[in-house]
């Protein structure tokens, strides 16, 4: 069974590389387009904050953006392609500042009972801990929208 802390720790690790891989990046960095099939660092950024909703919701607390914020960002969404259909790089870092601490707070209030609980079909905790996956595998592609930007550096 995975545990509060655990699932604190593990996003609390993605929130500080997120940190780290936008150092110094613009709104204008954000929305650069890979020359494939992919998203842009906005899209990305976006899209843990709308996917951190399901991870509020599952902890009892009010999510971070609503719906028609979260709609660009969402799976299956459209590409952004241009400033128009996307949110401010400024607006996205501090909706992820946000739906961390109330991540955080959220668990540290939460018992191992509550992580047992069922919520459709699924334990709560196996539910976090998947979420926190998702997360993770959007975290890493950071790095290459990072140097996409022209930083050619390396952050971790």
């Amino acid at each position: 069974m995975i545990s509060a802390d655990l699932i604190q720790q593990y996003f609390s690790l993605n929130h500080r590389i997120i940190h780290m891989q936008i150092e110094g990046l613009t709104h204008e960095d954000s929305l650069r387009q890979l020359p494939f099939r992919g998203n842009c660092l906005n899209w990305v950024l976006g899209h843990i904050v709308a996917s951190r909703n399901n991870a509020l919701l599952l902890l009892g607390e009010a999510p971070i953006w609503d719906d028609e914020e979260a709609a660009p960002y969402i799976s299956d969404s459209e590409p952004i392609t241009s400033a128009e259909n996307a949110h401010r790089l400024e607006k996205i870092v501090q909706a992820l500042d946000r739906s961390q601490e109330q991540l955080i707070g959220a668990l540290e209030r939460i018992t191992a009972a509550d992580l047992e609980k069922m919520a459709d079909e699924r334990p709560v905790g196996d539910q976090l801990a998947g979420l926190y996956w998702h997360e993770a595998y959007h975290t890493g592609q950071t790095e290459y929208l990072r140097q996409l930007a022209g930083k050619n550096d390396k952050v971790i």
